[in-house]
């Protein structure tokens, strides 16, 4: 159900003009919510999927199932637990979860003999890469980066969002005394698709343009992200392989544009940009990105839904259901037990310690900060119906990083065992406390707009 409120103070005449302010529906779920005109929303499944048109069988309801950002955030959630009990389990199961971890294949004379956390990491990551990279060319082509009026504010909180985080970790860093600066970037991420299924949860009742708001936040953090891997995370550049992974690129761009493209002509293309890439230095994920932008995201006469969109219907059950949660049970698996000085060593790691409260804290002081200064001095605004005290609890949610912030300690810590395993876990409490937090926030809010009657119980 969808609440319109007018201006109670002005007369019954003048209600037909006046701009109404949806919020988050109490009673259905947030899928059947009909996103504002200027956002579209490509993680929530598309109308169709619900049609009475619409194919079925058990692909397709897997396809609808992985389309929730909640039952994808629990998959997420659940793969890291299990890591973190098989990486402390008794000595039998621990030592046969690390030995998988570090089972190394693949061919040593493309330089590609790596361990399967590797894999996980440089390899099967590049999927949700992938639909990174179709979701930042629809936002930007035709979605809420299209224009740059209404995206402007949500860009500065995402820019202030990753500055709060990362002068958090290098003063707590600092102050601790310890010297890993590099791990700077590690609680700058925010991942879309936990941090929304936490929105949808607790914050039903809240502005629609908070939600927006948020989305807008994340993939503008997202592209952020990528940008910070790819300049400051690269090593050893081969300037020959990098120009031709962007040839195989523009190639795969190429044929999607013309649509002459099929799934055995683009997949080979795209592994062979992914290992140009792999053996350029820049990380291999940076290709499913750089791929996925070459993807057309508007529609050609006769098309029932652009091209991203369609490839992202496509890629998003092996993305969210396969990709990201190996990648989360082989790098979320932070043993405690083995290490001098026991658990508490670890937890109270100053790496640890300082990724934990850079996170919240960080994103708190970026985020909410930023609006507020640039709300009261520019003519900037929020969307219609947000306040600063929705901004505060949305705030706390982009806290919730973990796909990109684990991927990010592990390239800042390469080749240290111990400070990434600091700095994994610092990301596994981190988006903890920020869930807590957002969690109790995004409720006191609701029952806030409750009580004064601007959504009903």
């Amino acid at each position: 159900m969808r609440e319109k409120h007018g201006d109670e103070g002005r007369g019954s005449e003048k209600k037909e003009t006046q701009r109404d302010i949806h919020y988050f529906p109490l009673e259905k779920e947030v899928e059947e919510l009909v996103s504002p005109p200027d956002y579209q929303d490509l993680a929530a499944p598309s109308p169709k999927d619900y049609s009475e048109e619409s194919p079925h069988g058990i692909a397709t309801s897997i396809k609808r199932v992985l389309a929730n950002d909640i039952v994808a955030g629990m998959i997420l959630v659940s793969a890291a637990i299990l890591a973190l009990i098989l990486a402390n389990a008794p000595s039998p199961v621990r030592e046969g979860y690390m030995a998988l971890s570090n089972l190394e294949f693949g061919p040593r004379s493309l330089g590609l003999h790596l361990p399967v956390h590797e894999w996980a990491q440089d390899g099967i990551l590049t999927l949700f890469f992938f639909a990174v990279g179709l979701e930042l060319k629809q936002e930007f082509a035709i979605g809420s980066l299209h224009n740059i009026k209404v995206a402007a504010m949500p860009i500065i909180a995402a820019v202030f969002g990753m500055i709060g985080p990362a002068t958090v970790y290098l003063v707590v860093t600092a102050i601790s005394g310890d010297n890993a600066w590099h791990g700077w970037a590690i609680p700058t991420a925010t991942d879309i698709a936990f941090a929304v299924a936490i929105l949808q949860i607790f914050g039903r009742g809240l502005p629609l343009a908070a939600r927006t708001f948020l989305l807008t936040l994340a993939v503008a953090d997202d592209l952020g992200g990528i940008l910070v891997i790819a300049i400051f995370y690269a090593t050893g550049m081969k300037f020959i392989s990098l120009l031709l992974a962007f040839v195989c690129a523009a190639i795969f761009g190429f044929l999607a544009q013309k649509r002459w493209g099929r799934w055995w002509i683009l997949v080979p293309l795209g592994i062979v940009t992914w290992y140009f890439m792999f053996d350029s230095g820049v990380h291999a994920t940076i290709s499913g990105v750089l791929l996925g932008m070459t993807v057309p995201a508007k529609q050609l006469p006769g098309e029932s839904e652009p091209e991203t969109e369609r490839l992202t219907e496509a890629v998003n059950p092996f993305s969210a259901g396969l990709a990201v949660p190996i990648f989360a049970f082989f790098a979320a698996g932070v043993n405690v037990v083995d290490v001098a000085g026991g658990p508490l060593n670890v937890i109270t790691h100053p790496i640890a310690l300082s990724v934990m409260l850079a996170m919240p804290l960080g994103k708190v002081l970026g985020i909410f900060g930023s609006v507020a200064l640039f709300t009261k001095v520019t003519p900037l605004t929020l969307g219609e119906g947000v306040s600063l005290r929705d901004v505060l609890p949305v705030s706390l949610t982009a806290g919730i990083g973990f796909t990109v912030a684990l991927l990010i300690s592990h390239l800042a810590f390469r080749g240290d065992a111990e400070l990434t395993q600091a700095g994994s876990l610092g990301v596994l409490m981190g988006t903890f406390a920020s869930v807590i937090l957002a969690a109790i926030a995004l409720q006191i809010r609701v029952r806030h707009l409750k009580a004064a009657g601007k959504i009903q119980s």
